[in-house]
């Protein structure tokens, strides 16, 4: 493997890092700002809306450029985004910062893979897009408690100049680690549109925004539902989210064996049933029992809500490749920007939740998208079937 691919996962892992920690950021950086924990939360639809939209415009835009110059331009304003975030007096500043940090991860996230492509060869493609994105899985495994662990010492201000530091190391590496002269390939945003016309690919996204936005109800605001629904002190979250990331790990890894042994389909069927189950035991459990038994249960469920969660990625990502193998840069870079805008929606979502009820319900409200999901991958297989009789 070459060598160079574990610095593109850095970068991925430096700039994920920010989307997961934000969970346990908010009620410091709501009671800094002097705002409520749900509009604390439209800095995660901040940054979540502006990595969805900047992958695919921004890639367009400047796909042609050297990968080498482009990566480091990404990651430096990146940087510049979190030293912003770190030092900022307002929340209108923070909210700028998050949209800075948001369209510069999107853009590299969309280059670093296609980079990877180019630097291992198509015979190594799935192997280095897999070490890429694992970046993302360790954001989740150890990027987001160490942040959180960082914060509850040195604030939130010391967790954005941390991942600033983070960047700015790996900007420096990659600068002088990959060749120049890789140039990309240029696609306009109708060439990149157009593979939502191949069958299966609309409705696919459709299912990965719907879980996503599911997911993110209640991820987006762990932190009020460990401390006011199960009573769980502050200095609980790293220990959480250690504890989810470390079953996110365990899912991301089985995933894809176990959807290569039982098919891609009923893994990703398997992963949205058991989410909605998740969900609605996290509400059952804060609604009906007190802190001392509903806050150690809710430590418990993180493990396996982490191997459930992060079991749908890899086998979403297969079934879109199978769908059109030719297009797979296209169809992924699109399902990159369904799981952002879902984490957009979902953190919209859950604010709402709690302005008009408490945490308790945030699990009745996640569950919701998942079942709806089901119900689109159910008639999107139906309606494949009916095609392929048609066709006979």
């Amino acid at each position: 493997m070459d060598k160079r691919l574990v610095w593109l996962a850095v970068g991925s892992f430096a700039m994920s890092t920010v989307g997961f920690v934000f969970s346990s950021l908010l009620p410091s950086i709501a009671a800094d700002a002097h705002i409520s924990i749900p509009s604390a939360g439209y800095l995660i639809t901040a940054f979540s809306l502006s990595y969805a939209v900047g992958a695919p415009t921004l890639s367009a835009l400047f796909g042609a450029v050297d990968r080498r110059r482009l990566l480091a331009a990404a990651m430096l304003v990146f940087v510049a985004g979190n030293a912003l975030a770190a030092v900022s007096s307002s929340f209108a500043t923070l909210a700028a910062a998050q949209v800075v940090m948001g369209m510069a991860a999107g853009l590299f996230a969309a280059t670093a893979q296609a980079t990877a492509v180019m630097l291992a060869g198509p015979e190594h493609r799935a192997l280095a897009i897999s070490v890429v994105v694992g970046g993302t899985t360790f954001a989740v495994a150890l990027g987001a408690p160490l942040g959180a662990l960082i914060a509850a010492f040195w604030g939130w201000r010391g967790t954005f100049g941390a991942i600033a530091l983070l960047g700015l190391a790996c900007a420096l590496v990659l600068w002088v680690r990959l060749p120049r002269g890789m140039q990309g390939t240029r696609l306009t945003m109708r060439e990149r549109l157009r593979s939502l016309g191949q069958p299966g690919i609309a409705s696919s996204l459709a299912v990965t925004l719907l879980y996503l936005t599911g997911s993110f109800v209640l991820i987006s605001y762990l932190a009020p539902l460990a401390m006011e629904g199960a009573g769980l002190p502050e200095l609980a979250l790293p220990g959480m989210l250690l504890a989810f990331g470390a079953g996110a790990v365990i899912g991301n890894l089985s995933s894809g064996l176990l959807a290569d042994r039982f098919g891609a389909t009923r893994m990703v069927a398997l992963s949205l049933f058991l989410a909605a189950l998740m969900c609605i035991a996290i509400s059952l459990d804060l609604k009906f029992l007190p802190h001392s038994l509903a806050g150690p249960i809710l430590i418990g469920l993180m493990v396996p809500w982490g191997i459930i969660g992060w079991g749908f990625p890899p086998a979403q990502a297969s079934r879109l490749v199978a769908y059109a193998p030719d297009i797979a840069h296209l169809t992924l870079s699109l399902n990159a920007s369904a799981i952002y805008f879902g984490i957009a929606i979902g953190t919209l979502l859950g604010g709402r939740v709690l302005d008009y009820s408490t945490p308790a319900n945030l699990g009745i409200a996640a569950a919701a998208f998942p079942i709806v999901a089901l119900a689109v991958l159910a008639a999107s297989l139906r309606a494949g079937r009916v095609a392929v009789m048609q066709a006979d």
